[in-house]
């Protein structure tokens, strides 16, 4: 055991297996590659740094992966082009799967066809909303372009008796709300 700086704690020294990925999954303790499952068990436990109450699988942009050549290639759409986060995810992605045990990966970025919110699994949309944010009601639609109001469920009490305060919220993905019912505000995240 050593100490670290000013510490009192002492601190173990690292150990000398294989890094473990997370708490749920030991990866690559027998030394067998990786199964499907276990990469996307790799690849679901990497939050979305945004909204980090999700993960990139749950949140749809983690799109595919293969091996090409015996180097695991990562689909990854963002949810918009521009999106500022999108290198970060990048880097998460592969991060988890170097410490999961795969060297080298790659994260390949595919803009076509364009994300959806129509992308989010059913457990990303319910984690959004115990979160606090409103997750995407109906499919993409452009409506909102041109005067139609969408009737938003507040997350907090479930009330549609809602009002949009601004197009953009916490993130250009998310419109900011205000619940008539509780008197709360929340984003909603945004059908694209």
């Amino acid at each position: 055991m050593q100490k670290l700086g000013n510490t009192s704690k002492p601190v173990a020294a690292p150990p000398k297996g294989p890094i473990i990925a997370s708490d749920r999954i030991p990866v690559n303790v027998s030394g067998e590659p990786l199964s499907d499952p276990q990469i996307w068990q790799l690849l679901n436990e990497v939050q979305d740094p945004e909204v980090p109450v999700v993960s990139v699988v749950e949140l749809g942009i983690v799109r595919n992966f293969s091996w090409q050549d015996g180097q695991l290639v990562v689909d990854v759409t963002p949810t918009y082009s521009g999106c500022p986060a999108t290198d970060l995810i990048e880097e998460l992605i592969a991060e988890a799967l170097i410490q999961g045990g795969i060297p080298n990966p790659q994260i390949r970025r595919v803009l076509t066809p364009a994300w959806t919110t129509d992308w989010i699994t059913e457990s990303g949309r319910e984690k959004l909303r115990q979160f606090g944010i409103a997750p995407p009601q109906g499919s993409a639609s452009k409506m909102t372009l041109l005067g139609h109001a969408q009737n938003i469920s507040c997350p907090h009490c479930g009330s549609s008796h809602t009002e949009l305060v601004s197009e953009f919220g916490s993130t250009p993905c998310k419109a900011l709300y205000t619940c008539k019912e509780c008197l709360e505000p929340f984003d909603y995240f945004k059908c694209i």
